[in-house]
């Protein structure tokens, strides 16, 4: 998948990346919202919300 443009695009070009985002809580949802513009892939979108995740065990 192409890198491009950010959150939004990536959200709009695919369901894979749009329905595991729509699956995190909240509170990850708006965390990656505040930083739209760096997440362009996938994967990134993926790491940055395990990331956030690893923080609540």
């Amino acid at each position: 998948m192409d890198k491009c443009c950010g959150l939004n695009s990536l959200l709009s070009r695919s369901e894979g990346a749009k329905a595991y985002f729509l699956s995190l809580p909240d509170y990850v949802q708006d965390t990656i919202r505040q930083r739209a513009g760096r997440i362009t892939s996938e994967d990134m979108l993926r790491r940055y919300a395990e990331n956030l995740l690893a923080g609540d065990k």
